[in-house]
């Protein structure tokens, strides 16, 4: 590790501690003007915009992703932020819009859309024109009055992916360089040792442990492809060049982020140190941070077989077969589907007679160790620093993205109307930017992840729009590999070795040293340690254990692992006005993305959808929803481990479809016989807030418009999912008799009048910072976790009641808390994750929506296998609905919402707010909740090509 230059000491996180940083302030004023970097043109305002490309939707494409495009701040404007509350322009421009919404949608109209969007048209009219840059002549960077958005137009290709990798470094370069470390497993040697930064770079490790000769390898692989690879890698070295040339002219005129002297990287005084150049590999590293994210999927087998295991011990193997079954909900007849015509795509089907299990002994599972050589702070499991990033950013659950698209036959003019967008969290400065790329073979417009925006991600072209959705079908299997000693000597689960058709071979041992020292931003105390990951043929080791005995090391094998680059060529495709011009050739350009993401389009005459991933073609008779073992007759069909490819599912076999009625998205179900990856996608999903609302829109010949849908993803965005979906069951079996305790009817009451207001999380007026029926939100909230299990722990007793905690958790509410006891057991790090948004993805819904209309005598498509509540007796059932909502409503609002280090004990607005999640010096106010993407576009095109 290289010396750091000496740094401050004084732990500038702590609020209003600031004496010596604002001396410091103060001299860095004077000897670091915030001038324009040397080398570029500089142009406060001009008198003439940019020549705007094609633009057929006629100003009705709008977008928004807060808090704003500038990510970039230098530690004089973060100290002066942190001092007196100023902060640099466009910063959080775009948080105040976005936040309105919530309280203006019920009124919102056409025009007023502009209020709480930004025009996305091409290009920026004169008069709004507030800069103009050129780093070569071949490129020109116009930002905006409104937004401060890079509108970036090159004469040539390579001139304009210059400007993209210049405008990136502008707005995200710490972003940039946190990520590159984060894909590294290396984020506490560049950020600081506190738990949260380890705990990170230990899950990316985890999940993508590569040498950096294999990140070459990946680029190398491209390069052998030839066509629009080459043109890729091209376009991506140009980015770079621009990258790295906007670093070194703000490294020299001193306007670099401050976060690089916070933690260390250059002293505020003299400036020595450094900001390392940017590298192709780095980009590879960055990648595979989004396709972990937000585009894998599976993986999950050893839950689901811990769930199958418990369920036998307390059923016997039959009966708990069925219970599993029941509760994975695999392919569950009541779950909501984006493809409601009746389509069947199977994949991952759940066989009759599985082959091929490999059930984990009870109890043996033991994780795979990771962290050797730990020195000094590295022994310690909690630091005062809080970490640049959450520490479970990857480790928890996600539930990511939605959208809305109405067909043309549909809407109010006869053209397709689109509300979608990625929930990607909430962050200052946000992983996302907003930029604008025309240039030869590229026009686009929208939002891209931060170091890799060399194309636009997500967003709009000349006559189209695109976006996604996290898809998370199946792509990553667990296998059961047989351990083997190399010199005879007898075989645990602690041996080195695996087998591998007949030969006893050595895992690949993957090692990243890191070490770290305090700093200005975390003043963790110096400590180090070694990461290291196992790799074997048949993938990366997660744990050990044994079956029937017999000890073997659990691997996790993706198909996308060591082809983390490779979905470049479609986002080239999505770019390039050329490549496409309608709904079919937008499937084609989706299909070369090897991610598991739904992908949308819509243009002036159709909407259109298609399912991206590489699925791998499994051995007959194989459950994907369980581990497998691992000997040649159970691998993948053409699978070679040398380069971790295999045989993928055709184009053909992934969902799709052209002008459905509509579509709506949340992560939800895609289509009939297409095979759930985890548990949870049963009767009652947050997708059903969308789909009932579209469904109302179209009721009785009804038309669409911009307004309209953009009110039915904002009312969604305050629902409860509980209140909506499940409370009317709860509320039957209640009022199935009469409610005698006084505490128990009034909560009672408060519920069923929220229910009537619309079970929503809504301000009683815009800034209250108060619910309106906020004593029922607060019963709710208490009741869920105590109700769920007093539904379910008695039927699946302690064991299979913390084995299921550990496949699907209990509650996602939009605090964050309200857990639920587990027995002890694993409970989902998404559920401690507060102010984050989403919400409401991962719960056991869909488990008591089915269990009481059971004990109703409604008619229940795949229910349950076993009657839960009360035994299936209506009374016992009722009896402890009415314990448990007698026990919620006693609960005071400070042990429901106990507060923390944002918000006080008690105050329940608070607990479920947005906090823009700070990765540098500058910070937003919080913003009352909504359940909605980060980036959105709301688009409806007039015309086409």
């Amino acid at each position: 590790m290289r010396p750091r230059p000496h740094t401050l000491r004084h732990p500038l996180r702590h609020p209003l501690r600031f004496a010596a940083a604002a001396a410091l302030a103060s001299a860095l004023v004077v000897t670091a003007t915030l001038t324009t970097p040397t080398g570029a043109t500089a142009v406060p305002t001009t008198a003439a915009g940019t020549a705007a490309a094609a633009d057929y939707c006629g100003g009705r494409c709008a977008d928004i992703l807060p808090p704003g495009e500038n990510g970039n701040a230098t530690l004089a404007e973060i100290l002066l932020n942190r001092m007196f509350g100023s902060r640099p322009a466009h910063t959080d421009d775009q948080l105040g819009p976005y936040a309105a919404l919530a309280s203006g949608y019920p009124g919102l109209t056409e025009a007023g859309l502009r209020g709480f969007f930004n025009d996305a048209s091409f290009g920026v009219p004169a008069d709004q024109v507030a800069s103009t840059t050129s780093p070569r002549p071949d490129v020109t960077i116009v930002r905006d009055k409104a937004a401060g958005i890079p509108h970036i137009t090159g004469t040539t290709r390579y001139g304009t992916e210059f400007g993209a990798g210049y405008a990136a470094a502008q707005d995200r370069l710490w972003v940039m360089d946190l990520f590159r470390h984060v894909g590294r497993g290396q984020l506490s040697g560049f950020a600081g040792g506190a738990a949260a930064n380890r705990q990170l770079e230990q899950s990316f490790w985890q999940a993508a442990p590569y040498t950096e000769a294999e990140l070459q390898q990946q680029i190398d692989g491209l390069a052998a492809r030839g066509g629009r690879a080459t043109q890729a890698l091209a376009d991506a070295n140009a980015y770079l060049d621009g990258i790295n040339q906007y670093a070194r002219e703000a490294y020299n005129g001193r306007t670099f982020p401050g976060e690089y002297d916070l933690t260390g990287h250059i002293d505020p005084i003299t400036n020595a140190g450094s900001i390392e150049p940017f590298k192709l590999t780095d980009l590879v590293a960055l990648a595979s941070v989004v396709g972990a994210l937000f585009g894998a999927g599976g993986g999950n087998e050893l839950a689901s077989a811990q769930v199958k295991s418990a369920a036998e011990a307390r059923y016997g193997k039959d009966a708990g077969d069925a219970v599993w079954k029941s509760l994975r909900e695999a392919d569950d007849p009541e779950a909501v589907r984006t493809l409601h015509d009746g389509q069947s795509f199977p994949y991952a089907t759940v066989p009759d007679h599985p082959q091929g299990e490999a059930v984990p002994d009870p109890g043996s599972v033991v994780p795979e160790r990771m962290i050797y050589d730990a020195t000094g702070s590295a022994n310690t499991a909690t630091t005062k620093a809080g970490g640049v990033l959450p520490g479970n950013l990857l480790t928890a659950k996600h539930g990511m993205s939605n959208a809305l698209l109405v067909s043309g036959a549909h809407t109010d003019d006869g053209h397709p109307v689109a509300v979608f967008g990625p929930q990607t969290g909430y962050f200052a400065p946000q992983l996302l930017m907003l930029e604008e790329l025309q240039g030869p073979g590229m026009s686009a417009r929208g939002a891209a992840f931060a170091g890799l925006s060399f194309y636009v991600q997500l967003g709009r072209g000349q006559d189209y729009a695109w976006s996604a959705t996290s898809a998370g079908q199946d792509i990553t299997d667990t296998y059961a590999v047989p351990l083997c000693t190399t010199d005879g000597s007898p075989v645990t689960t602690a041996a080195d070795s695996y087998l591998w058709h007949g030969q006893c071979l050595p895992f690949d041992r993957l090692e990243r040293r890191n070490a770290w020292s305090p700093t200005t931003a975390d003043s963790t105390a110096a400590g180090s340690y070694t990461l290291v990951m196992r790799r074997s043929n048949y993938g990366l080791v997660s744990a050990r254990g044994t079956v029937g005995g017999k000890p073997v090391a659990f691997t996790s094998l993706r198909s996308t692992y060591r082809h983390e680059a490779d979905s470049i060529i479609g986002f080239q495709e999505l770019n390039d006005p050329g490549a496409v011009h309608d709904a079919p050739s937008f499937q084609r350009a989706t299909q070369d993305i090897n991610y598991t993401f739904n992908w949308f389009y819509a243009d002036s005459r159709d909407i259109a959808y298609y399912n991206s991933g590489s699925n791998p073609v499994r051995a007959a008779g194989v459950d994907a929803g369980l581990p497998v073992l691992a000997q040649p007759s159970y691998e993948w069909a053409d699978f070679d481990p040398a380069t971790n490819t295999a045989r993928y599912t055709p184009a053909a076999e992934h969902p799709q479809s052209v002008n459905q009625d509509y579509y709506v998205s949340w992560n939800n179900k895609q289509a009939a016989g297409y095979t759930a990856a985890g548990f949870g996608n049963g009767s009652v999903h947050r997708a059903n807030l969308l789909d009932d609302r579209v469904k109302a829109l179209l009721d009785h010949g009804g038309k669409v418009s911009r307004v309209s849908l953009t009110q039915a993803m904002e009312g969604a965005a305050l629902a409860d999912l509980r209140a909506e979906d499940v409370l009317p069951d709860l509320i039957r079996v209640l009022r199935s008799g009469p409610v005698t305790d006084p505490a128990t009817l009034t909560a009672l009451q408060q519920l069923e009048a929220w229910l009537a207001d619309g079970g929503q999380r809504k301000e009683t007026s815009p800034g209250s910072h108060g619910y309106a029926d906020a004593a029922a939100i607060r019963v709710m909230d208490a009741w869920w976790p105590l109700v769920a299990d007093g539904v379910m722990r008695p039927g699946l007793g302690d064991q299979l009641f913390t084995a299921l905690t550990g496949a699907l958790q209990i509650n996602e509410s939009p605090s964050g808390g309200q857990t639920g006891a587990a027995a002890g057991g694993p409970v989902s790090a998404n559920e401690s994750i507060p102010h984050k948004g989403s919400a409401f993805q991962y719960g056991w819904w869909s488990y008591l929506d089915k269990d009481l209309r059971s004990v109703l005598g409604d008619q229940v498509a795949g229910p349950l296998a076993r009657p839960y509540c009360g035994g299936g007796d209506l009374t016992a059932c009722r009896n402890v609905l009415l314990n448990t909502l007698k026990q919620a409503a006693a609960q005071p609002a400070s042990q429901v919402y106990p507060g923390d280090g944002d918000c006080s004990a008690g105050d329940q607005w608070c607990a479920d707010t947005i906090i823009q999640r700070p990765l540098g010096g500058v910070t937003d106010d919080k913003t009352t909740w909504q359940n909605r993407p980060t980036y959105q576009q709301v688009v409806q095109f007039a015309n086409h090509r």
